[in-house]
């Protein structure tokens, strides 16, 4: 019996249409592979599939049966349960308040019955592997335990259909590996999942079939085991993808140090880290999740307190009390977390790409043609594809976004720039263009610092890995001596 299928469904958004009758079926205790760049329609089809977004035209079918939900809570009164890609977590409830909220237990009378919803939550939060108290908060959790609050809530729907949206951006290894474990147990009970990612690797081992769309289209619906990870690639582009990452350009050994930095200490985080970027350089930051790597970079750039640390940018000692003043001495940084604190995305896209430099373009009044200019010419240079220049950030798809937020860091004209999981939830086809970019900054002169949890990225794009475990930058490897293996044997301390 089918568990879900799609039956030419449009969608439009007022004349825009990102759906172009999509058909396929998904059959039930299967675990697919959902394959396209950003842009190509997956999230709006599955909003469509649990209650977000209703279609323009089509049909949607459970157990054979049309269904058309109002609503979320009507799709997961059906067993159709999607785990967000970014959180939808209330950060000052509980977990378990957040694991029940809007489906709360209750008592006769219709009191809450908090001690049963504390029991199942513990209960849930063990099948996940997240061994904290259902009582915490959620503001006190770090971002990998916040996915698995989300898993945990889906599993307390008691899913049939389980829409998971890039699942483990945020795991570690060990952490992956409980996850894959239970999509395992879930399936062979029936449960069909449907596991979004843009880790092809991930695909290629965990699920039984793969569905590519492009452009708003349906594809194909293929075995996994049938497709090499360069066709899934080549499937999702429409055009052959080899070299994903441009040849490496060393940086003359002479090349001036633009960034050094010596026995910067960010308290509960790192300790008297120290390391250096040259112009042209790239240089790469491994380590497991908790390690330390981000919260090092915002302790140097002021958004965390720090200590007896020197810096240097270009020479010159400085000292940085905020991202203003790392911005106005030639350092920027881009966040990990795109839609939190790299872009505002209830704005538009020209406000976001000036924010930084808004000094430029208010002489004194603001020059709305001058910030428009900068656009277009951003639109074209970092290829942001875009229907038109008057939209908000929050219209352009994951990719794009992120494409607009390395434009907006780069408006100063910074000597050092940090990259913070630039590639994080972007598509390969933008990973790409991503790598390109980054490349052109460092040919043009600029130190460039990538954190990153990819390890084939570390590799593939940095001219050295600095690697990072418990708060301490524990060695350094050059691109000759760089491999999986060796970065995880560094992270993990068994080397």
């Amino acid at each position: 019996m089918l568990a879900l299928s799609f039956q030419d469904v449009v969608k439009a958004f007022g004349p825009v249409q990102v759906l172009h009758g999509v058909s396929f079926s998904l059959d039930a205790g299967r675990i697919y592979g959902l394959l396209g760049e950003n842009g190509a329609g997956k999230s709006t089809l599955m909003k469509i599939a649990s209650g977000y977004e209703a279609a323009t035209s089509g049909q949607l079918c459970l157990d054979g049966q049309p269904v058309r939900f109002a609503n979320s809570r009507d799709a997961e009164a059906a067993g159709i349960v999607l785990i967000h890609q970014e959180f939808n977590l209330a950060e000052d409830l509980t977990i378990a308040q957040n694991i029940f909220l809007g489906h709360e237990k209750k008592k006769r009378g219709g009191w809450l019955d908090d001690a049963a919803m504390r029991r199942e939550a513990a209960a849930v939060l063990q099948r996940v592997g997240l061994d904290r108290d259902p009582d915490t908060r959620l503001r006190q959790l770090i971002v990998a335990e916040k996915q698995l609050v989300e898993i945990a809530k889906a599993l307390a729907r008691n899913a049939r259909l389980l829409i998971m949206d890039e699942p483990t951006a945020t795991l570690t290894p060990g952490e992956t590996e409980r996850l894959f474990a239970l999509m395992a147990q879930l399936k062979a009970g029936g449960t069909t999942i449907l596991y979004i990612s843009h880790k092809l690797d991930e695909v290629e081992r965990i699920t039984d079939e793969v569905v590519v769309m492009r452009d708003g289209r349906f594809i194909t619906r293929a075995a996994t085991r049938s497709l090499s990870r360069a066709q899934m690639a080549n499937l999702m582009v429409g055009r052959e993808l080899s070299d994903l990452f441009p040849a490496k350009q060393l940086p003359p050994t002479d090349a001036p140090v633009r960034l050094r930095v010596q026995d910067l200490s960010v308290p509960g985080w790192a300790e008297q880290a120290s390391f250096e970027v040259r112009a042209g350089e790239i240089l790469g930051f491994a380590g497991l999740v908790g390690a330390g790597r981000t919260e090092l970079f915002e302790g140097l750039l002021g958004l965390r307190s720090s200590s007896a640390g020197r810096v240097e940018i270009d020479g010159q000692a400085v000292a940085l009390r905020s991202p203003r003043e790392a911005a106005d001495l030639g350092l920027t940084y881009l966040s990990e977390d795109r839609k939190g604190k790299g872009l505002h995305v209830a704005m538009g896209l020209t406000e976001n790409l000036t924010l930084m430099n808004l000094r430029q373009y208010a002489k004194p009044w603001l020059r709305k043609d001058q910030e428009r200019q900068a656009l277009g010419d951003a639109v074209r240079e970092f290829g942001i594809r875009t229907g038109s220049l008057s939209l908000r950030a929050s219209s352009l798809s994951g990719g794009n976004q992120q494409k607009l937020a390395l434009a907006k860091v780069l408006q100063p004209g910074p000597k050092v720039v940090v990259l913070d999981e630039p590639t994080r939830g972007v598509d390969v086809g933008a990973k790409r263009d991503l790598y390109v970019l980054i490349h052109r900054l460092a040919a043009q002169g600029c130190g460039v610092i990538v954190i990153s949890s990819e390890l084939i990225e570390l590799i593939g794009l940095c001219h050295r890995v600095a690697v990072m475990r418990a708060g301490r930058l524990t060695t350094t490897l050059q691109a000759d001596r760089l491999s999986e293996e060796a970065l995880i044997a560094h992270a993990t301390g068994t080397h």
